[in-house]
């Protein structure tokens, strides 16, 4: 159960650290309405997550075992590329890319609507945390109920974290959040190497 626990913190965190759509609208509304009224927003992923969620694990709990593992290898291969995105944001980041952005109203439902229509949470879905989170499930319920626990409570700390940075600490922020892009980096090059590991160590198996 702890190494799903722990691979759920690690996507979580390199999740969280990635700059998107839904980054980038939690600094417009902190902007615009201060990062206490923003604070629910973190919350988003728990509601815009969950069609994707339910529709990925039925096509994926309906194909063969062999092609959950050879998802796996293209999800680490997606993840060494994410890793690689990060890293040259990072080499090049500029603090007022983080910080313009157009303020418009603030609610939990519209940060979710911005999430749903960012293509991350569907690939991520179907290339890393489903295949993962059915490997995990299949071994005992708990442990794709501790992948999910790490990855959402991580990703939901992080962003009412960003959020508060933002509306606390302009100044400080865009160094911390360069700092979080080369954590971001470093998870996503680690947690890809282990997932065409155990991908492929998988396939050699069967």
């Amino acid at each position: 159960m702890w190494r799903y626990l722990i691979l759920g913190i690690t996507y979580g965190i390199a999740a969280a650290a990635q700059p998107g759509p839904l980054q980038t609208y939690l600094v417009s509304q902190t902007a615009g309405h201060g990062w206490r009224r923003t604070l629910p927003a973190a919350f988003s992923p728990l509601i815009s997550d969950g069609p994707v969620i339910v529709v990925v694990l039925l096509v994926l709990s309906r194909v063969p075992a062999v092609l959950i593992q050879s998802l796996r290898c293209a999800g680490g291969i997606f993840v060494l590329y994410l890793a690689r995105g990060a890293l040259r944001t990072w080499r090049h980041f500029q603090a007022e890319n983080v910080m313009e952005a157009p303020s418009k109203g603030q609610s939990v439902l519209r940060a979710a609507l911005v999430n749903l229509l960012n293509p991350n949470p569907y690939l991520a879905w179907s290339l890393v945390l489903g295949p993962l989170l059915l490997s995990g499930w299949r071994e005992a319920p708990s442990h794709g109920a501790a992948l999910l626990v790490g990855f959402y409570g991580v990703m939901v700390l992080s962003l009412a974290g960003f959020i508060a940075l933002a509306g606390t600490a302009r100044r400080i922020g865009p160094r911390v959040n360069r700092a979080l892009l080369a954590t971001s980096a470093a998870a996503l090059a680690g947690f890809g190497c282990y997932l065409l590991w155990s991908g492929l160590g998988a396939l050699g198996a069967s």
